[in-house]
């Protein structure tokens, strides 16, 4: 299940960032004046950071959740050590 959100994440980024590219290239290369064209660009760019910017939010998010997982996981393997080192003591 996290495989599939990670791939899910990655996927996102690179759909993104690849309209991001695609979107600055049409817009250079569209027949329009130099100040529309860099207004464009301006407007593209920006929608790109905000994008960008939420799935780096989505990313630091699902990392502390398998962080804090993980540390749970690791809590529970040391007591279950410890009890079982109290087993064979005792």
């Amino acid at each position: 299940m996290e495989f599939e959100s990670e791939e899910y994440t990655s996927n996102a980024m690179w759909f993104v960032a690849g309209a991001a590219v695609g979107a600055t290239l049409a817009l250079l290369f569209a027949p329009a004046s130099g100040r529309t064209t860099r207004r464009r660009i301006k407007h593209v760019a920006r929608r790109g950071g905000i994008a960008l910017e939420r799935t780096g939010q989505d990313l630091m998010d699902k990392s502390k959740e398998l962080y804090e997982k993980g540390r749970g996981l690791a809590d529970e393997a040391a007591e279950m050590f410890e009890r079982g080192k109290k087993l064979v003591e005792g």
